[in-house]
């Protein structure tokens, strides 16, 4: 097994990882990870709403999607002053990362200055930028990274094949699009996707292989559906054993990930305030370095920083204190 970044992989070698014993696919993760990364570190992110509702995209999972009727209320992008405020107060909460989510198709050229204006402060407190807007142009990518943003996130979400059952406002090339833009750009790219989604475990090997497949983004979120009514999937599988992924399947699709993808952060995103806390530590174990603190992640609940707190105390994990990626010393000289 080499340690060293793959693009090759084959849809039988990472179907062969999924089929290992539990003990086996563990303990290779774990080897993988350590080999790359510091033991016993979880990097801790926050994640702000900067514009929510109102999006025109059909997202199934999703609450903000302007066909949902989740109750989720549209709001304007919000003021420069405000993201700033709340981006030092994770600052104060120990996040080294602070992310900015707008539910949007694309930002509108108008946006722009705004939302330049907010990676420059929230660098200028020396923490890890990351924003996820939708689908972005390649100038707007140059935009953004003039202005020193360290990630951009733009998630699959699925196995391209299972897609289409997810979305049709938009197609996976479009997807694949933005992220070449980011990366044409020099921005890190942040990309993942939701498992729980009603999906068989063929679409999570496809979902693996799209990501393992492509230049593998730094950033790679593992999303549990958190299933809200008032979405198509949320109606359909709310009420239903499919709502809530198996959390030894769930920990198997880390552990592929951090196999696959030695070398990039491994996060556990949303989902996690149902978890146990069984299931978060083995998701430690087979690699997840990073997670989000906080009590909500953009419109969905999250653990919240006293139960993070505990726990990671519990486990003897600490908060990760390197430095951000990305060019925050170009900009800073």
């Amino acid at each position: 097994m080499t340690f060293e970044p793959r693009t090759d992989w084959t849809r039988d070698e990472i179907t062969a990882l999924f089929d290992l014993p539990f003990m086996d696919l563990l303990y290779e993760a774990q080897t993988v990870h350590r080999a790359n990364h510091p033991r016993n570190e979880v990097q801790l992110s926050t994640l702000l709403s900067i514009k929510t509702g109102g999006c025109p995209e059909d997202c199934g999972y999703c609450s903000q999607s302007a066909s949902a009727d989740s109750g989720v209320k549209a709001t304007k992008l919000m003021d420069v002053r405000a993201v700033l405020q709340a981006a030092a107060q994770a600052k104060d909460g120990g996040s080294g990362r602070f992310c900015m989510g707008a539910a949007w198709r694309n930002p509108k050229d108008r946006d722009m200055p705004a939302l330049i204006e907010m990676v420059k402060g929230v660098r200028a407190m020396g923490m890890e930028t990351c924003m996820t807007l939708g689908m972005l142009s390649a100038d707007q990518a140059k935009q953004l990274a003039a202005a020193g943003l360290d990630y951009y996130n733009h998630n699959i979400d699925t196995a391209p094949e299972n897609y289409a059952n997810i979305i049709s406002t938009r197609t996976f090339e479009d997807r694949v699009e933005t992220l070449e833009n980011v990366r044409d750009a020099g921005i890190n790219v942040c990309c993942g996707g939701i498992v729980g989604l009603g999906e068989k475990r063929e679409d999570r090997i496809g979902f693996i292989h799209a990501l393992a497949s492509m230049p593998h983004p730094e950033s790679v979120p593992i999303n549990a559906l958190v299933p809200v009514r008032g979405t198509v999937l949320g109606d359909m599988l709310a009420d239903t054993p499919l709502a809530r992924i198996d959390e030894i399947e769930f920990v198997r699709t880390v552990a592929v990930a951090r196999i696959t993808m030695p070398h990039s952060m491994v996060r556990l995103s949303a989902g996690r305030e149902s978890m146990s806390e069984s299931c978060q530590a083995l998701c430690f174990m087979a690699g997840a370095n990073s997670i989000f603190t906080g009590d909500r992640l953009l419109t969905a609940p999250n653990a919240g920083d006293d139960s993070d707190a505990a726990l990671l105390g519990k486990l003897g994990i600490a908060a990760m204190q390197a430095a951000p990626h990305g060019h925050l010393e170009e900009a800073a000289e």
